[in-house]
This record gives C-alpha cells, structure tokens and sequence, in this order.
C-alpha cells in the first residue's frame, strides 16, 4: 500500500477548491440563464445550452465542465425552468426530448478530451465538437424514437436536420471565442487554479 495515497496532500487534491467551485457555479449560471432561451421550430427548439457547453470545456476542462452541466441538469430535473423555452422537471427530462439532454453530458466528456488533446489546433477542436455533437445526436434520436414511437427518417427530420447549420456555427463560434477567453484568464494567471 502507497502510504501517499491516503495522505492529506492527496486527499486535498481529490476534492475541489474553492476558485474551481466558483468557477463550476459560474459556468452553471451561465447555463441557467441562456438554456432557457429557445426559438421554437418543431418538437426540438434551437437552444443556446450546447454552444455554452462547448465554451464551457474550453474554459474548465473536461472533469469541471462535465460537473457544471451535470449540475445544470439536476437542477433542471428538480424543477427548475432552466430548460429549453422555461422549463423543468424529471417529466421533461424523461420525455421525448431528454435523450438530448443527457446525450449532452457524453458531448461534454467528448469535446473536453479533444479540446485538451488539440494543444490549440482548431481543427482539432472542431473535429471533437463535431464527434460530440454527433453523439448527442445519436443518443437523443434513439431515445426520441423509443419514446414517441416515431421512424429514423421521422425522428432526423424532426430533431437533426433543422439543427445542423445552427450548431455547425455554434462550433465555429466556440472554436474562436473559447481559445480568446482561455488566452485572457491565462493571461490574468486564472486558469492555473483549475488544474
């Protein structure tokens, strides 16, 4: 047994600090207020919830940005109308349409490795938005076929088509704002608190 292992030096490092815990919170707000805001175009509304995810992972890694969406999606599942178009609760999340929400959470893991991976290349980044997204597509378009009980040809036109110009600037946008806001917190020397 490594006597390291059980130490209060490691046993500190496990847990969050108090700037990573603010930054979480932060992130997670951010998602509160514009994950409600949705334009209505069919059973799938076009929400800002995956571009904020992006520009999360790009700011707090992998590990923090998962946690500020997991959270974002607690509260949302409590009740709380930090939904798409206001609104909330575990019906939401079960129905339809929830398969988006937590294929999202494997959007997160995706684009944070690839992100932390692309050591600034935006290609790289890109192609692990892209791969992410494409999961979240996967994911909530099994679900929403199982739980409507619709077709494959039904379900894409429904919730894939319509969204893939939207997120492909989504990505494009993340892909250009994320590294400009990394490079002024590190700048500022913030970003050191979050490894």
């Amino acid at each position: 047994m490594n006597p390291q292992q059980n130490s209060p030096a490691s046993a500190a490092k496990s847990k969050l600090t108090i700037y990573q815990m603010a930054a979480v919170s932060l992130m997670t707000a951010l998602l509160c207020i514009l994950g409600p805001m949705s334009i209505p175009i069919g059973a799938i509304p076009i929400s800002f919830t995956n571009f904020v995810i992006y520009l999360t992972v790009y700011l707090l890694g992998t590990k923090l940005g998962t946690l500020s969406y997991l959270i974002y999606l607690l509260l949302g599942a409590a009740g709380l109308p930090v939904f798409s178009a206001y609104s909330g609760g575990l019906a939401k999340l079960a129905g339809p349409t929830g398969g988006y929400l937590i294929g999202f959470i494997f959007m997160s893991v995706i684009c944070g490795i690839f992100i932390k991976k692309s050591q600034g290349k935006a290609l790289f980044s890109i192609l692990g938005m892209m791969i992410g997204t494409a999961v979240a597509y996967i994911f909530g378009t099994a679900w929403f076929m199982i739980e409507s009980g619709s077709t494959l040809m039904y379900a894409l036109t429904a919730c894939v088509f319509p969204f893939l110009i939207g997120d492909g600037i989504k990505i494009l946008l993340a892909s250009n704002i994320g590294p400009l806001i990394r490079s002024a917190l590190q700048k500022a020397h913030l970003l050191e608190h979050l490894s």
